[in-house]
């Protein structure tokens, strides 16, 4: 029933040893990882893993891309998506299935995280100001809605993720691809649930961070949030909001001598033409608003 993705980037490893330590718990599940580092061939790593599937990336493509790999082989119905970081304690995973078996609108389910010091985080909201979308943690970790599916700890209905064209590679090398397709699939009619029953132990960025400098992270997440607006927004008022704010945010962040976002700005600038073939090709499925999906996260 559940096809596991695991992508990896140079943290070989951590890939072996969470690998010995969470096949344990996949027993039945067709597990799937994907090399995005070329240089390093995992073939002789992995050679004791005799019932995984090894894909190798011949360039580096970015996590959206790796994942995107593993789904397209993928023989199940379901894709749970685990970061290599991820540690799991138990297979309550396979629970959600039943979810998606009594709502034909269920998109993915994402799961509760343990961090480092033992905060549980995972579930999250979206919400507008000062003309750009931002997000965070929601106020409560009970059932219930959930602005996106985390890219490294989620179950998703493999279909609905091929017929939305999985994540989007505009994004490469990493950030806010996760949030641009669950909001693709809210734009379609489909659903996001958080569950807390199902829980992982994922110390974010540990992976991202020890490959790039903070400055570039800063400047790859504000290009990637300036082209999701640009992507997805459609409500006109908001998106007059965000022209009216744009020079006044750059000033600002200016001011804070938070170069990142004027730099991811241009950054998104010299992606513009892709952008509007997303929109054009995006807005086929759309059928709820932006006002209406926001409101979700607050009822």
């Amino acid at each position: 029933m559940i096809s596991v993705i695991i992508p990896t980037y140079k943290n070989k490893e951590q890939l072996i040893k969470n690998l010995r330590h969470n096949l344990t718990y996949l027993e039945g599940c067709e597990v799937i990882i994907v090399n995005d580092y070329p240089q390093e061939n995992l073939n002789k790593d992995l050679r004791e893993f005799k019932e995984i599937i090894l894909i190798q990336n011949a360039k580096n493509l970015g996590f959206g891309l790796t994942v995107n790999r593993g789904a397209g082989v993928a023989k199940n119905k379901y894709i749970m998506l685990l970061n290599s970081d991820v540690i799991l304690s138990n297979a309550r995973f396979k629970f959600p299935i039943s979810s998606f078996e009594k709502n034909e609108l269920l998109f993915a389910i994402s799961f509760a995280q343990k961090e480092k010091g033992g905060k549980i985080v995972g579930k999250n909201k979206l919400f507008w100001k000062a003309g750009l979308m931002r997000h965070q943690k929601a106020a409560d970790l009970n059932y219930g809605y959930n602005a996106w599916a985390e890219g490294g700890a989620c179950l998703i209905d493999k279909d609905k993720f091929l017929r939305l064209g999985g994540f989007d590679q505009i994004y490469a090398p990493f950030y806010w691809e996760d949030i641009d397709l669950s909001y693709r699939a809210w734009k379609s009619g489909y659903e996001v649930i958080f569950d807390p029953n199902v829980i992982v132990e994922h110390h974010h960025e540990s992976t991202i961070g020890k490959y790039f400098s903070s400055q570039t992270i800063k400047t790859i997440s504000y290009r990637n949030q300036i082209l999701f607006i640009w992507k997805n927004i459609t409500d006109i008022k908001l998106l007059f909001s965000h022209l009216f704010f744009l020079f006044p945010n750059i000033i600002y962040f200016l001011i804070k001598r938070e170069f990142s976002f004027s730099r991811g700005f241009f950054k998104a600038l010299s992606k513009l033409n892709l952008v509007f073939q997303r929109r054009s090709s995006n807005k086929k499925t759309f059928i709820i608003n932006d006002e209406k999906i926001l409101k979700r996260f607050y009822e």
